[in-house]
């Protein structure tokens, strides 16, 4: 599969059968190919290009491909920026090539085919682009191997000896994929890079000619640059819900650490100094070793932020509704750096009308979207619901005038209650729609929210106030109605 520097001057080649390597060479060593730790080993370089662009794209198994437009001055060029891409990756151990062109599929070629023209000059026109390609090796155009085989096999040894034929005759021959990789490379048809990442709406960053080797001077830079920040998104009228630190080690680690907000945010000091609580509470805590050369901080998640809200002089020690929602806001902002957005649970309405699973717990980091599910029922419309649920709901004997009727007595926690007072019934029918109701109905059963179930607020003599159902509907055992109703408290009221 691959071939060192001493192999190759021993005349190996990859692709080579072993037993033909042994045999040339007997004190060859081997070790066993593991594709998954070459994905994790890319993904790794992948992640540490982004200090170039935001925008890299993988090429398995071992290519990346880079869109720097608009991003070359910020490296003195195209020339400096390539220079500096493989003279870092050369002191991290890897033996990298690197070419640019307009196109994706040029750059691949040229990269590949060891040629002396590594920069196609900006501005070059079709003809220019076809007279680079031209001498380059059909292997260049990302074909199986079995097309390069078959293209050679017939003379077609070059890109040039592809351009002038007609396309027709090679489509038929060699497949269309050749007709698609060949307009890719020339430009005529487009092919874009699929990022790994979303590019952020909004990033600053910091590079040190001497890289910093302390958490603390990643937490100063973190000030810096949450005022940076602060300024580009109070020019655009916005704040940031979600932020991602990233700091790049020399040695090409990268460590991202997100963050999201409980509402849109540009104060400095607030984005600082949750990242420097964030900081000090990783459990992988940072590990500088020969130091950082590059912080990065985006705003990964934007909203629309309104003008600052003051309070007017001469209103004391008034309680300002805004201001504790504030308060409340940072509270939360705090809990989730200090314990991770997995840490801090938050109750979520859900789209149901089982009361049980009307609300449930949810981390605030999975929860930002469903934070806005309030209900759109008027309020004077919306059923009563008592302040306390059981869970799960307690069985009650119950007596009735009639099976369907009205709870006229009932036995709860041992204990026999007189009703003085009943509302109801509120049918809650089961929800068909979902995976569960729909295997029941298949196959009837007592499962649990799968039966139609008829609410009742009852009050006993001494003014408890009960919500109890239910479950089930009387009828004969043809009808589908095998497992007779049985009662439940499910809540109680203040």
């Amino acid at each position: 599969m691959a071939i060192d520097g001493a192999a190759h001057a021993a005349g190996l080649e990859a692709g080579m059968a072993l037993a033909q390597a042994r045999a040339m060479v007997p004190e060859l060593e081997v070790l066993a190919h593991e594709p998954h730790a070459d994905a994790r080993l890319l993904e790794a370089v992948a992640d540490w290009c982004d200090r170039y662009t935001p925008l890299v794209g993988r090429h398995p198994p071992d290519g990346l491909l880079l869109d720097i437009t608009g991003a070359a001055h910020l490296k003195g060029g195209e020339a400096a920026l390539r220079a500096d891409l493989l003279d870092r990756l050369s002191r991290q151990g890897f033996a990298a090539s690197a070419a640019l062109a307009p196109t994706p599929g040029a750059a691949w070629a040229l990269a590949r085919c060891q040629t002396a023209l590594v920069i196609v000059p900006p501005g070059a026109s079709q003809a220019d682009l076809d007279a680079i390609l031209a001498p380059l090796p059909v292997s260049g155009l990302r074909l199986a191997t079995d097309t390069v085989a078959a293209l050679r096999r017939v003379g077609l040894k070059c890109i040039g000896d592809l351009i002038g034929r007609p396309r027709s005759a090679l489509a038929a021959r060699f497949g269309a994929t050749l007709i698609v990789r060949l307009d890719q490379t020339r430009g005529i048809d487009t092919e874009a890079i699929s990022p790994r990442q979303p590019v952020p709406p909004a990033q600053v960053e910091q590079i040190w000619s001497e890289p910093i080797l302390t958490v603390t001077a990643v937490a100063e830079a973190c000030r810096s640059l949450a005022e940076h920040l602060s300024t580009l998104l109070t020019e655009r009228g916005q704040g940031a819900t979600a932020l991602q630190l990233a700091v790049y080690r020399v040695d090409g680690l990268v460590k991202r650490i997100d963050l999201r907000l409980a509402c849109p945010c540009r104060d400095a000091s607030v984005m600082a100094g949750l990242l420097a609580l964030r900081l000090g509470s990783l459990d992988d805590p940072l590990d500088p070793g020969f130091g950082y050369d590059l912080v990065r901080l985006a705003a990964t998640g934007v909203a629309t932020h309104g003008p600052e809200s003051r309070r007017l002089p001469g209103l004391g020690a008034m309680a300002d509704p805004a201001e504790l929602t504030g308060a409340r806001t940072h509270l939360l902002d705090r809990l989730t750096a200090r314990f991770g957005s997995d840490g801090i649970h938050v109750s979520v309405m859900a789209a149901t009308h089982i009361p049980e699973y009307a609300a449930r717990l949810m981390p605030i980091g999975r929860a930002q979207s469903g934070l806005a599910c309030i209900s759109k029922i008027p309020s004077e419309q919306q059923p009563v619901r008592p302040l306390r649920l059981f869970d799960p709901p307690e069985p009650v004997e119950v007596m009735a005038e009639v099976p369907d009727g009205p709870p006229l007595k009932l036995r709860w926690r041992r204990r026999a209650l007189r009703i003085v007072a009943v509302h109801g019934p509120e049918r809650i029918a089961p929800e068909w729609w979902t995976p569960v109701a729909l295997a029941e109905s298949v196959k009837p059963g007592p499962a649990k929210a799968d039966r139609t179930r008829d609410y009742w607020r009852v009050e006993d003599a001494t003014g408890r106030r009960l919500w109890l159902y239910r479950e089930g509907l009387y009828g004969a055992p043809g009808d589908g109605f095998a497992t007779p109703p049985r009662w439940y408290v499910h809540g109680l009221f203040a």
